[in-house]
């Protein structure tokens, strides 16, 4: 926040959030655009990172157990205090176990892969209601990732969310084509939920994806997207 102070630049703080519902794991965002979440939200997100950090023990045991030796005080360099499976595979690549980051997920970290062990997530209808109470914005990240972007899924989905409080969808994202963007624009004004973007930048461990503009310059979200989440909160 001073660094965005001292440069003039507006600054939103945001969270993206790993939950489930009915098994599936959903990707929850949360925007704050008035400033800090409630106390009550932060309290219960230091609990979930220390889930989080059960589970990287259960994945450094399961690592281990396909010849993968690394250790959680390797990972924790990485990632610091919130190490997560990006930090486990720039520690493969570095120590020569996988060519890169992607294989790394592929071959051992993904949820279908041999090494993946999971770890306490949020219900998805309980988070959106957290992010609520915290006075924050909840949407649906990159819903083209959810049930293989089948519409009607995943449109059924977002209209039962709405009833529990869900307030936007992120129609703008780096895999999103045209017609996604068309589709989840036209499903969020229909329900009357708020749009929002990202280009889903991770650094490197996401080399293809550029922060703002996305995979090949394939994104570029209207400013008046954010004007129109600011003037309704």
């Amino acid at each position: 926040m001073e660094v965005a102070r001292q440069a003039g630049l507006p600054l939103v703080r945001g969270i993206e959030l790993s939950t489930r519902h009915d098994s599936k794991s959903i990707h929850l965002l949360g925007y704050f655009l008035r400033g800090e979440p409630a106390p009550e939200f932060t309290a219960w997100i230091l609990h979930m990172q220390e889930s989080r950090r059960d589970r990287n023990r259960r994945l450094i045991s399961s690592l281990q157990r396909f010849g993968i030796d690394i250790t959680l005080e390797e990972v924790e360099r990485e990632g610091r205090s919130l190490a997560g499976r990006p930090h486990f595979a720039k520690v493969m690549v570095r120590k020569g176990y996988v060519p890169d980051t992607e294989t790394a997920f592929r071959a051992y970290l993904d949820e279908s892969a041999k090494a993946y062990v999971e770890r306490e997530e949020a219900q998805l209808g309980d988070a959106i209601e957290r992010v609520r109470k915290a006075g924050g914005i909840p949407s649906v990240a990159h819903p083209v990732r959810i049930f293989g972007n089948n519409y009607e899924r995943v449109d059924a989905l977002i209209r039962l969310m709405a009833d529990r409080g869900l307030m936007a969808v992120e129609a703008y994202h780096s895999d999103h084509k045209a017609k996604d963007v068309a589709h989840y624009t036209e499903l969020a004004r229909s329900l009357g939920l708020r749009i929002t973007g990202g280009s889903d930048f991770h650094g490197a461990y996401k080399p293809k994806i550029k922060l703002g503009t996305g995979l090949a310059c394939n994104l570029a979200i209207p400013y008046q997207v954010l004007e129109d989440l600011m003037s309704s909160t």
